[in-house]
């Protein structure tokens, strides 16, 4: 049984879709976070899929699953949006770019449920983004470590403001998570949690990441540290299973091969 089927049938869901969410938090400020990429689905009426995080003028970085092959065809069917605060205005600060080339990490397989652990991805931009004060890159982490426990981070996406919202936030949210311990969620995960490749946060029930905010980068002392993956299906704010990221750290060897 795939992945995704068995989060379904448990309950449990991947962050990415049709919608997106931030639970809890509050407004970012307008243009604070000027490496977030907005991931949009021309085919959908440009409809906001995932978050990812400039890290090259020519390269953004997201969640794999953010890309499914079965469903679209050509190069062309997802843009990045750059620049933006509310996604639903055509600001002037923003910036609308192609993208020409997916780049999943090779162990990722979405119909695999061993792969989730490798789910991160690369996204050739047609055009190079203009940088300026609405629209910069975000530097990378140096090396591969531990993220200990109980820091908090913060993650934003154009998102649900509760659960039983209808639709997204036009503006850009954010919000403050606390890491967990990764015993713990190897406990209540068991082999879908990977230690060397994930990091987790945990919910008090009334803040966390939610459908459609895959991609999107956890910011921890002013550093990315991981790329938002998988949550609770139905109820993103569940306090009893962690929130999964995949730690951009273990994967920076990867990142530089490939955009090199």
């Amino acid at each position: 049984m795939v992945l995704y089927a068995f989060l379904l049938l448990i309950g449990i869901s991947l962050a990415g879709g049709m919608e997106s969410g931030i639970i809890g938090g509050k407004e970012a400020k307008p243009h604070s976070r000027p490496y977030m990429a907005s991931i949009q689905i021309k085919k959908y009426n440009k409809q906001h899929s995932c978050g990812g995080m400039l890290i090259r003028e020519d390269y953004v970085l997201t969640a794999a699953h953010c890309f499914n092959r079965s469903e679209y065809s050509g190069r062309d069917h997802l843009e990045v949006v750059l620049g933006a605060h509310n996604i639903k205005k055509d600001e002037k600060s923003q910036q609308r770019i192609p993208v020409i080339k997916y780049i999943q990490h090779p162990k990722f397989q979405r119909d695999n449920e061993k792969d989730y652990s490798y789910d991160i991805m690369l996204l050739k931009l047609k055009n190079k983004a203009k940088l300026n004060k609405y629209v910069k890159v975000m530097s990378l982490p140096k090396k591969n470590g531990k993220t200990p426990a109980n820091v908090k981070c913060s993650i934003a996406g154009w998102g649900l403001i509760n659960s039983k919202a209808e639709g997204g936030s036009n503006v850009l949210r954010e919000v403050t998570l606390k890491l967990q311990e990764n015993s713990e969620c190897e406990r209540m995960w068991q082999h879908y949690f990977n230690s060397e490749t994930m990091i987790c946060s945990v919910s008090d029930g009334k803040h966390a990441f939610c459908l459609g905010d895959s991609g999107s980068p956890l910011i921890c002392n002013s550093k990315p540290q991981a790329i938002a993956s998988y949550t609770y299906n139905g109820n993103c704010a569940n306090k009893t299973y962690p929130q999964v990221y995949v730690k951009i750290s273990y994967f920076l060897p990867w990142i530089k091969k490939t955009i090199r």
